[in-house]
């Protein structure tokens, strides 16, 4: 039974080593390109995540003022009943006054009388706050459906942008991340990982460059030559020691444009 084992020699560890430095580098050139598409997008998703944020915000806004509405319509109803109330009793104190047979009885619902009317009158000054507040809000839901208007306009403008770009780079979008998604898995978890870091850190997000003049291609600081003998060896990954970016030969960047 045949068995397949890794093979440990120099020259299969150099050949293991080339191979996942063409993978990184044929990696990176799938995701610059992706970068590039993702780029002619521009800010647009994120205007447009801004808009829906904003609408969200309006519409609740407008709830919120409608509720106070409702809030203060009750209030003047329950103010126009306690009126109504106070005028009934007011009636029937002034009906009593006309058969009591002292003048403390008549002193108590006189009390009683102004008492009911001191009721009315912080009702009626109650109502018209309300009222007024009523016309406030009344006014703020104007103004917030207005704007609330325009930002539905803004966002279906943003839409439509936004589907005819990804429409025009989504086949050619999906086609590079399915190549780099296969890459992916050509190359170890742990330099996947570093990968993606060196990335994220990257200006332009370059995390594998070419030496190029004896210098790093994404610093530009200069090479040793000892490191750079050790680059075209094929026998480690190795890293620039300024920007920390993955560095490959002229041979890497050939192979990969062949392929």
């Amino acid at each position: 039974m045949n068995t397949k084992t890794e093979d440990l020699s120099d020259e299969g560890i150099q050949r293991k080593i080339e191979n996942t430095l063409l993978a990184l580098y044929k990696l990176q050139q799938f995701d610059s390109q992706i970068d590039k598409i993702r780029m002619i997008r521009g800010e647009l998703p994120l205007e447009v995540q801004d808009l829906e944020d904003e609408i969200v915000g309006l519409e609740t806004r407008i709830d919120n003022y409608k509720e106070e509405i409702t809030a203060f319509e009750k209030s003047i109803q329950e103010k126009k009943t306690a009126i109504k109330d106070s005028e009934s009793l007011i009636k029937k104190y002034e009906d009593q006054k006309m058969n009591v047979r002292n003048n403390r009885e008549y002193d108590s619902l006189t009390k009683e009388i102004e008492f009911q009317t001191l009721e009315i009158q912080l009702a009626e000054k109650r109502i018209k706050e309300y009222t007024e507040s009523l016309a406030v809000k009344k006014s703020q839901i104007e103004e917030a459906e207005e704007v609330l208007k325009e930002r539905r306009n803004d966002l279906d403008i943003k839409n439509s942008e936004l589907k005819d770009i990804v429409e025009e780079t989504e086949i050619e979008e999906k086609q590079l991340t399915g190549r780099s998604e296969d890459l992916q898995s050509q190359v170890e978890d742990r330099l996947f990982i570093a990968y993606q870091r060196i990335r994220k850190n990257a200006r332009n997000g370059l995390a594998i460059v070419q030496i190029e003049r004896d210098a790093c291609g994404g610093c530009f600081n200069k090479i040793p030559p000892q490191h750079q003998l050790d680059i075209r060896m094929h026998k480690k990954i190795i890293v620039c020691e300024y920007c920390g970016r993955i560095l490959v030969d002229s041979e890497i960047t050939e192979r990969a444009h062949q392929n």
